[in-house]
């Protein structure tokens, strides 16, 4: 498995794209149901396919992420090649608390100098989705270029 196994909400969410997989992949409504009594294991190998392949999907289509913390609010940008970071840290000794997006846009407007900025680029270590899931296992979540853009003039 390349990912993770998608949760059963998620398979509902996502059943009649299941059944087209499912179908693609030569298996049919009958089939399907003798295999889950039958082989189980064969079953959960094509839900996996299954998930994976969305999974990949999905995050093809990412291209920022956020983290944040009272201590620190870390923006992702995922190019073709590259992955490229801007940090925002309250200064030691400040009460900046960067957890929400309001904390943030608050801090940025009336606090800019009790915050540090940092810029930073890597190449991918690994393949970009794969990378992008570490990520979003580790805490990350959806960001959008609006943040990031705002982000790049503040620390301009």
């Amino acid at each position: 498995m390349k990912y993770r196994c998608l949760t059963d909400d998620e398979l509902k969410l996502l059943a009649d794209d299941l059944k087209h997989f499912l179908i693609v992949n030569g298996v049919h409504a009958e089939e399907w149901e003798h295999m889950n009594k039958v082989n189980p294991s064969k079953a959960i190998q094509l839900v996996e396919l299954f998930s994976d392949t969305v999974l990949d999907k999905v995050y093809s289509k990412i291209e920022y992420l956020e983290h944040r913390s009272p201590e620190a609010c870390l923006v992702f940008h995922f190019n073709e090649a590259k992955i490229e970071l801007i940090s925002i840290q309250g200064k030691q000794d400040t009460s900046v608390d960067l957890s929400t997006p309001e904390n943030i846009h608050e801090a940025l407007a009336k606090q800019a100098d009790q915050l540090s900025f940092f810029k930073t680029e890597k190449h991918y270590t690994k393949e970009r989705n794969s990378e992008i899931h570490q990520m979003i296992v580790q805490g990350c979540f959806i960001s959008t270029k609006d943040f990031w853009d705002a982000l790049i003039i503040a620390t301009a």
